[in-house]
C-alpha cells in the first residue's frame, strides 16, 4: 500500500474518510456503486474486499475457518482477521448484514 511520505492530520484523513462514505451513501443503485467501486479501487483491492464480505454470512452461521477456506479459497488470515472484526469491530458488516441478510443478523 502507498504510504505517504508525510502522513495527513488525523481531522483531515477522518474527513476525506467521512467523504468518502457519504459518497457511498449517496448511490442508490447497486449498479452505481458498482461502478464507484470500480473506478475507486484496484482489481486486487475489489477482490479482498469481495473476499471479506463474501466469509462474513458463512461466518455467522458457525461455518469452521478451514471449511470457509475449502469453499472460497480465502485465506485462513483473512477469514480470521474478518471473525475478529465483526466481534470487535466499528459494526459496519453488522448493518450491512442486518440489511442484506435479516435472518443472519437475528442470530447474532
Amino acid at each position: 500500500m502507498k504510504q505517504r511520505i508525510e502522513p495527513l492530520p488525523e481531522s483531515d484523513a477522518d474527513a476525506s474518510f467521512r467523504a468518502l462514505a457519504k459518497a457511498l451513501a449517496a448511490l442508490d443503485r447497486v449498479e452505481d456503486v458498482a461502478a464507484f467501486l470500480r473506478d475507486l479501487c484496484t482489481p486486487a483491492e475489489l477482490e479482498a474486499m469481495a473476499d471479506r464480505w463474501r466469509v462474513v454470512p458463512m461466518l455467522l452461521q458457525g461455518v469452521p475457518y478451514r471449511e470457509i477456506h475449502e469453499r472460497t479459497l480465502v485465506s485462513v488470515t483473512t477469514i480470521g482477521r474478518v471473525a475478529r472484526t465483526l466481534e470487535h469491530g466499528a459494526g459496519g458488516y453488522a448493518a450491512a448484514v442486518k440489511r442484506q441478510h435479516p435472518r443472519l443478523a437475528q442470530s447474532h
